[in-house]
């Protein structure tokens, strides 16, 4: 029989170990790797089993577009990935209005004031994309 709960949540404060944004950083030119949103955890919060990470954007393909890949990754676009989505194909050709999420989990973060990065990639795009939404959030844990 599992162990029962003893206590509850009713007066946990977690807001020091959420964060979120909703900011555009930038759209894709091209295919490109481009950073979508950027998101820094500013807190001395203990790091007990990762950081869970989820992203979420709005965009419409540009020229050519035949896939997109979006990676969440530490630091900047040359960072460690921490998730990725592989080339998404669903509905991705030029003018479409698409929208995708991408989670992931980070067990080697270690810092305060860590960086993470939402990127996206069109694959083939021969003009850039335009991003019209995000929405890239994290939880310590």
């Amino acid at each position: 029989m599992p162990v029962p709960l003893g206590e509850n949540a009713a007066s946990l404060d977690l807001s020091s170990r959420a964060a979120a944004t909703t900011t555009v950083v930038a759209s894709p030119a091209l295919a490109a790797e481009t950073i979508i949103a950027s998101l820094t955890l500013n807190t001395d919060e203990a790091i007990v089993s990762g950081i869970m990470l989820r992203g979420f954007a709005a965009f419409t393909v540009g020229t050519s577009g035949t896939a997109v890949t979006f990676r969440i990754r530490r630091t900047n676009v040359s960072g460690t990935v921490v998730a990725n989505t592989g080339a998404l194909t669903g509905g991705i050709a030029a003018g479409n209005l698409v929208a995708e999420t991408i989670l992931g989990f980070d067990t080697g973060a270690a810092l305060t004031g860590q960086t993470y990065v939402l990127t996206m990639q069109v694959t083939a795009g021969a003009a850039a994309s335009t991003v019209s939404a995000v929405e890239f959030d994290a939880l310590i844990v």
